[in-house]
């Protein structure tokens, strides 16, 4: 692996904590491995660096031929992970939807 794949793990780990997500397209017919590695679907991101895993999956990656003749799909593969990551932000810093107003 290289150095900049494990400061890119790094920063994905420590920002895993933050109110944060990262959403990468792939342009081209460029060997995406690595993207999908930091996408952590299937295993979740280690930093050797922090000792520690992500505390959550921030990572979205969607390859852009995939879905470049459709732009509904696209938008739909690009922030289809967001309201899952949202809500397990809230839920680990035990943040509770305000109630609602009456009038």
């Amino acid at each position: 692996e290289s150095l900049m794949n494990e400061a890119t793990i790094d920063e994905i780990v420590k920002g895993s904590g933050l109110p944060l997500s990262i959403i990468i397209v792939g342009v081209g017919d460029a060997d995406f491995d690595e993207m999908n590695q930091l996408d952590a679907d299937v295993t979740p991101l280690y930093s050797k660096a922090l000792n520690k895993y992500c505390q959550r999956d921030i990572v979205q990656f969607v390859p852009f031929r995939s879905c470049s003749k459709d732009p509904v799909k696209l938008a739909r593969e690009v922030l289809a992970e967001v309201p899952k990551q949202m809500t397990q932000y809230f839920g680990q810093k035990k943040i509770r939807p305000m109630p609602k107003k009456m009038d």
